[in-house]
């Protein structure tokens, strides 16, 4: 084989006009060997590729996928086969993509993200983009749901983690995130999600326009399957997904959302982007100030008592009375207001308290509510051994009257009740 310096010497000696043999002589190399360089066949030259196996059935697999231009592989392999094909699956596969037989559907190409596209002009402080992060595999056993909102000029965003994606959650959510960001931009941007869009329509939820007039911002709504639309949260979504909660150490609701806010300010934040970090440019933007209170919204969820009469809520406890211990409960908390309610199914009012910080771990019991439940205690106390559950009693006189009762015989006409007269009890029922 020839090297690359001398590959390059006879085809300037050929360019020039000297013959094969000429060259030979000139590089002491054979004449074939000179020959075949000079047509490209050479050792370590590029040849051209060698003809597809499919050029036989090009017309065929062509018309195929005009018929369904998503026909899957392994049952156009499954045709060819059977129409005398005799090569693998795997080469029928290598072959479809070299040859590019398959045409490009533009709707599937724009789905999975690889259409063209342009990059969006968004001033400071113009757009805010919202969705929701859900996590359902937890190490604490339950699903959480982290509200990402995301200037779109800057690329700076805050989370907020929730139990649920109810509209009271979102609400609570949102101003929070708001508040972390500095304030509200004029435009917020949303996909079809339940608590912010009507399902099936383009029209708002009552509650959340209700929302957004609350803080004097717009709202914009992506089309259907358009995820590039609101690409700036998107990324962070998968920021998030990918960077923080892959590897975050956390064992409870309150622990990732202050693991989450440090590491937004030490990794988010610090970013580098237009000669600057996001952080810096975020906070550079003109942001709205925010009403003084946040949108009265209402967070309602379901909670079973504890044996001790408690009652969970944001990794805090609440204490009920302890005759409701044990049973099902609504716990009903306004944004923005210090106390909550804990009502029946029925919607009677059980008890109430003052909210505390989420994630505290405190536990608030009344001194009413302690009273009680040390009487109930005291009242349940008892030295007797537990009842034992292998003992021998047969039905009592008294049972069987009233089963004698249950089948219209009088005690009168039965006066002794024997043991083949309750067998025969026993076979009527």
């Amino acid at each position: 084989m020839l090297t690359q310096e001398d590959d390059v010497e006879i085809h300037a000696l050929a360019a020039r006009g000297w013959s094969v043999s000429a060259i030979a002589r000139h590089t002491g190399r054979d004449r074939k060997t000179v020959r075949k360089y000079l047509q490209g066949q050479g050792g370590g030259q590029r040849r051209g590729p060698a003809p597809s196996c499919l050029e036989s059935w090009r017309g065929y697999i062509a018309e195929r996928f005009v018929d369904d231009p998503h026909l899957p592989a392994v049952a156009l392999f499954d045709e060819l086969v059977a129409a005398g094909f005799d090569r693998s699956y795997p080469t029928l596969v290598r072959e479809l993509r070299r040859s590019e037989l398959r045409p490009v559907c533009p709707v599937c190409q724009q789905r999975r993200g690889r259409a063209p596209t342009v990059e969006l002009d968004h001033p400071p402080g113009e757009e805010i983009q919202w969705d929701w992060l859900e996590l359902t595999e937890t190490p604490w056993g339950q699903p959480a749901y982290a509200l990402v909102g995301a200037l779109s000029h800057s690329g700076k965003f805050r989370a907020v983690l929730c139990e649920q994606m109810t509209f009271g959650h979102l609400a609570e959510a949102l101003h929070e995130v708001l508040t972390a960001l500095g304030g509200t931009s004029r435009v917020w941007r949303v996909d079809r999600m339940a608590t912010a869009v009507i399902p099936g329509t383009d029209r708002l939820n009552p509650q959340f326009a209700q929302m957004a007039k609350h803080y004097g911002a717009d709202v914009a709504i992506c089309p259907p399957h358009r995820p590039q639309r609101k690409g700036v949260v998107e990324a962070a979504i998968r920021l998030l997904g990918g960077r923080w909660w892959r590897t975050a150490r956390v064992g409870s609701l309150a622990a990732a959302q202050q693991h989450l806010d440090r590491w937004l300010v030490r990794v988010s934040d610090a970013r580098r982007r237009r000669g600057s970090t996001v952080g810096a440019l975020g906070a550079a933007e003109a942001l709205r100030a925010l009403p003084t209170l946040a949108f009265p919204a209402e967070i309602v969820v379901e909670r079973v008592a504890s044996r001790s009469a408690l009652v969970a809520f944001e990794a805090n406890r609440y204490s009920v009375p302890p005759a409701h211990a044990g049973k099902r409960l609504v716990v009903r908390a306004r944004v923005g207001e210090p106390h909550l309610q804990i009502l029946s199914p029925a919607g009677a009012l059980v008890a109430t308290h003052r909210r505390a910080p989420a994630g505290a771990g405190q536990v608030l019991r009344s001194d009413e509510h302690a009273a009680q439940l040390e009487q109930a205690v005291l009242d349940a106390f008892t030295t007797q051994p537990s009842c034992r559950r292998k003992v021998n009693r047969p039905p009592s006189d008294r049972a069987l009257a009233a089963l004698a009762a249950r089948h219209g015989i009088q005690p009168a006409d039965a006066p002794v009740v024997s043991l083949e007269h309750y067998a025969t009890l026993a076979e009527a029922c």
